[in-house]
C-alpha cells in the first residue's frame, strides 16, 4: 500500500479546497520570506556602508536626510557648506579623519563625487584596472557603473547637472569632458555605484570664469575664498565625547553634525516597523491557511469514513490511517512552503529592479537563509498540528457501524 500516492490522490480529489489552502499558505510564507530577506540584505548593505563613519558634517536640515544623501547616496543633500567654516570642525583634535564629498552632477544617473583617496581607501577598494584619479576631470568608476554604462579605461563622457536624473534640458549638460583612468573592483559598498574624481573637478565644473581655483583642502592656513563649498564631510571621531563638543561648534553656523549611529538606529526602527506590520499581515494569512487546511482535512476525513473503514478491513492498521491523514497535511504545507519561497524570490527580483532604477541598490542574495529554514520547521509543525485532530478522529472510526450505515 503506497500511502504517499494515496495521500496525493486524496489531495487532488478536491482541487478547489486544495488550491485555496495552498494559495493562502503560499502568500503568507512568500511575504514573510521576502521580508526576512529584505531586512537582512538591506541591514547588511547599510552596515557595510556606514563602516566606522561616526558623523556627517553638512548643511543644516534633516540629519537623517544628511546621512542618507552622503553615506548611502539615496537622497539629495541638505545643501552645501563653506570650506572655511568646515575647517574649524575637521581640524579639531577630536576628529581622527574627515573625508570630503562635493557633488551635484551625474552621468546616466550615477553620481559624480568629488573627493580624495581617503574615500575609496575607507571602504578597502582595490583597482580592477587603471589607476586612482589624481588630476581634475580624471575619474575612477565603481564596478556597477562600469557594468551598467559600458565605460572602459580611457573612455570619456560629459556630466549632467543634478543628483540622479538625466535631465533633458540642454542647459543642464556641462561641456567639460571626463576621462576614465581607473575602474574599481567590486567592494559591495556604495563605491560600486559612484564615479569618483578630485574635489577640484566639481568646483571647476560649476565655477564662473572669474573665480580662480585655490587649494582649499591641503592647506591649514586661512584662505579668503568663502565661495569654495563642500557638500559634506564624513568624520571619524577620536574619542567618545567628540559629538557634544563638535556639534556645539556648529550652533551659530549654517552647518550641522549628524550622529550616524543615532540616525541609522532611527532609520532601521522605522524600516523595521514597516516590515513588522507587513509580516504581521502575512502571519494572519498563514493562520487562516492553517485553519483552511484543518477544515479541509476534517471534512475530507468525514466524507471518506467508508473508504477508511474499508482500508481497516483490508489490513490497514490504526497507525496507517493516522499516518495517511498526517501525511496529507504535511504534503499541503510543504507544497505551500515551496511555492511561497518561489513567490518571495520573484517578488525580491522585481523589488531589486526598482531599487536599482531608483537608488542603484540591488538585492542579489537569493539563497535560502537560516531564518527561512526555521520558518520551514515552524510551518511543518503547525501543519502537523492542523492535521492531528482529523487524524485522531480517523482512529476512532467504528468499522462495523460505518460499513453497515454506508
Amino acid at each position: 500500500m503506497n500511502l504517499l500516492k494515496i495521500s496525493w490522490s486524496n489531495i487532488k480529489h478536491k482541487p478547489l479546497n486544495t488550491l485555496l489552502s495552498i494559495v493562502l499558505l503560499s502568500f503568507g510564507i512568500g511575504i514573510i520570506s521576502m521580508m526576512l530577506l529584505l531586512k537582512t540584505q538591506i541591514s547588511e548593505k547599510f552596515d557595510r556602508n556606514i563602516k566606522d563613519i561616526d558623523f556627517v558634517l553638512a548643511a543644516k536640515g534633516s540629519p537623517l536626510q544628511s546621512m542618507l544623501a552622503n553615506i548611502y547616496h539615496v537622497d539629495v543633500p541638505t545643501g552645501n557648506i563653506k570650506v572655511s567654516e568646515a575647517r574649524r570642525i575637521i581640524k579639531n583634535p577630536m576628529v581622527a579623519e574627515a573625508i570630503p564629498l562635493a557633488y551635484g552632477d551625474n552621468y546616466e544617473k550615477f553620481r559624480i563625487v568629488g573627493t580624495n583617496e581617503k574615500y575609496p581607501n575607507h571602504y578597502g577598494c582595490t583597482l580592477a584596472d587603471g589607476k586612482l584619479f589624481s588630476a581634475p576631470f580624471e575619474v575612477t568608476i565603481g564596478a556597477d557603473v562600469a557594468r551598467e554604462t559600458g565605460l572602459k579605461l580611457g573612455g570619456t563622457f560629459t556630466s549632467v547637472h543634478g543628483y540622479d536624473n538625466a535631465a533633458e534640458d540642454a542647459d543642464a549638460h556641462h561641456h567639460q569632458v571626463f576621462t576614465v583612468v581607473g575602474i574599481f573592483a567590486r567592494s559591495n559598498s556604495v563605491i560600486d555605484n559612484l564615479i569618483l574624481t578630485p574635489v577640484e573637478t566639481t568646483w571647476m565644473v560649476h565655477e564662473h570664469p572669474e573665480e580662480p581655483i585655490a587649494d582649499s583642502l591641503s592647506s591649514d592656513t586661512t584662505h579668503a575664498e568663502p565661495e569654495r563649498e563642500m557638500t559634506a564631510y564624513l568624520i571619524k571621531k577620536r574619542n567618545k565625547g567628540a559629538f557634544g563638543m563638535l556639534s556645539k561648534q556648529t550652533e551659530d553656523t549654517t552647518m550641522q553634525l549628524a550622529n550616524v549611529a543615532v540616525e541609522n538606529s532611527r532609520l532601521m526602527n522605522n524600516f523595521g516597523l514597516g516590515l513588522s506590520t507587513i509580516t504581521a499581515i502575512a502571519v494572519v494569512i498563514m493562520v487562516i491557511s492553517f485553519i483552511s487546511i484543518f477544515i479541509s482535512l476534517f471534512n475530507s476525513m468525514r466524507e471518506r469514513r467508508y473508504e477508511l473503514a474499508l482500508m481497516r478491513t483490508m489490513g490497514g492498521t490504526r497507525a496507517t490511517l493516522f499516518t495517511l491523514i498526517i501525511q496529507e497535511g504535511l504534503l499541503l504545507v510543504a507544497l505551500g512552503y515551496v511555492i511561497g519561497l518561489l513567490l518571495s524570490r520573484a517578488g525580491l527580483l522585481v523589488l531589486s529592479h526598482f531599487m536599482k532604477e531608483s537608488f542603484h541598490y540591488g538585492l542579489d542574495n537569493l539563497a535560502v537563509s537560516a531564518q527561512e529554514l526555521a520558518l520551514l520547521g515552524l510551518t511543518l509543525l503547525v501543519g502537523l498540528l492542523a492535521s492531528a485532530i482529523p487524524a485522531w478522529q480517523a482512529l476512532k472510526i467504528d468499522i462495523s457501524k460505518t460499513l453497515t450505515n454506508a
